[in-house]
């Protein structure tokens, strides 16, 4: 049905909401205060044009924007855009009835994301590399993306490469590009195990692109130089297809607020640690405990520490912490606590933080749902949280990270 509709604001994805008597409807990259002609499905709007544009439409940088499904917020002004994500956060805090003081969104993007993900699909003859389509199943195919650092430039035509190399099966694939300190490192996915024939021509093909490492489901296939990423005084080479910050400006933002907010002390564990981003930083003040189920990201953890001299003690523990969450007889003995858990949150262990006697939780976080459920249960165990501060290293997209303070006095 097509219908001219008010936006009134915006929604957690960035779709502008209008409403209609039939209920709110739901019309992607449209803006509050805009007047727009939709095609309405239920809760769904079409966009098919903008009758009355808002005063913060800009235009885009890429023109695969709307069709490309990597980017939500190319056409928001910069104002829009910071309150928009900002009110992410605090929108979750209100709702799950934590109160906190909300800083303002910094921006972290700094000279662009250093890794990326393409698809790799089989049409007709040829594979196609690109991002999947707004919304959609349908591959777009990308030869440049704006949001990227200057050492992926290339990125889109070494993955068509190896897509047309690996193509014979016709499996859809997926190639993991990083770049590091020594050149781009991939990660393949998809294809299954490699045969000899195949490996050895990939390791071949590594060479001609002159890759540092090329990976095949976080197997190694030929490592040419350790991929080393700058994690404050450390170097560290993490594992194959192996977690990092989509940023450095990113990781360097939110381990300059983790640092600023650390008290004096002497113990500090750091949980859900990766390869040790925080930790190689806190051991600068503090001997650290660090635990990630992970058992590669544990030993490339230690060997960047064991290359690094003027760091404290770092001890590592490959444990799965949804599972066997440190208990509280295990963490009254840290002076702070700091974690960094994937998007769904750190349910169980939060609820150990809560019943222990750790006064200082550092909690840096990639969703703002699950930390505010989490928030909460930190809250009934006698927790305050101090500070919220939002962190942007998404750029266009909808994501939003954030660093929360909570503090305590001990218990008797």
């Amino acid at each position: 049905m097509n219908e001219i509709l008010t936006v009134d604001h915006l929604g957690q994805r960035g779709d502008g909401i209008a409403r209609m008597s039939s209920g709110s409807v739901f019309v992607p990259y449209a803006l509050p205060g805009e007047t727009v002609r939709a095609v309405v499905d239920g809760e769904r709007g079409q966009l098919v044009e903008i009758l009355a544009p808002s005063g913060s439409r800009i235009a885009a940088i890429c023109p695969l924007f709307t069709r490309c499904g990597g980017c939500a917020a190319q056409h928001m002004a910069p104002d829009l855009y910071r309150e928009w994500k900002r009110r992410q956060v605090v929108t979750a805090l209100e709702r799950a009835g934590v109160a906190a003081p909300v800083g303002a969104l910094i921006d972290a993007h700094g000279a662009g994301r250093r890794r990326v993900t393409f698809h790799a699909r089989r049409q007709g003859e040829a594979m196609v590399v690109g991002f999947m389509a707004a919304r959609s199943h349908e591959l777009i195919e990308v030869e440049a993306c704006p949001v990227l650092v200057p050492g992926l430039d290339r990125a889109p035509a070494v993955a068509q490469m190896l897509a047309n190399r690996m193509g014979g099966t016709g499996k859809p694939l997926d190639i993991q590009l990083t770049a590091s300190e020594a050149g781009l490192d991939v990660d393949l996915r998809g294809h299954g195990p490699l045969g000899d024939k195949l490996r050895l021509a990939l390791t071949q093909l590594a060479e001609r692109l002159d890759l540092a490492r090329l990976s095949n489901h976080g197997e190694i296939v030929v490592e040419r130089r350790p991929p080393l990423q700058q994690m404050g005084k450390a170097l560290v080479a993490p594992p194959p297809g192996g977690f990092l910050q989509a940023t450095a400006l990113g990781e360097e933002t939110l381990a300059g607020l983790v640092m600023a907010a650390l008290p004096k002390g002497k113990r500090a564990a750091d949980l859900f640690a990766g390869c040790g981003p925080f930790s190689v930083r806190l051991a600068e003040r503090m001997q650290v405990l660090a635990v990630e189920s992970d058992k590669a990201a544990m030993l490339a953890l230690a060997k960047g520490f064991g290359a690094t001299p003027g760091l404290k003690p770092i001890a590592t523990e490959a444990r799965d912490l949804f599972r066997r969450p440190l208990l509280e007889h295990e963490l009254n003995g840290f002076d702070v606590v700091v974690l960094d858990p994937p998007r769904a949150g750190a349910e169980a262990q939060v609820r150990r933080l809560a019943a222990s006697k750790v006064r200082d939780v550092i909690y840096v976080s990639c969703d703002a749902g699950s930390f505010a459920r989490d928030a909460a249960t930190l809250a009934a165990g006698g927790y305050a949280l101090e500070a919220v501060t939002p962190v942007d290293q998404f750029r266009y997209s909808a994501h939003v990270e954030l660093v929360g303070v909570f503090r305590r006095g001990r218990k008797g």
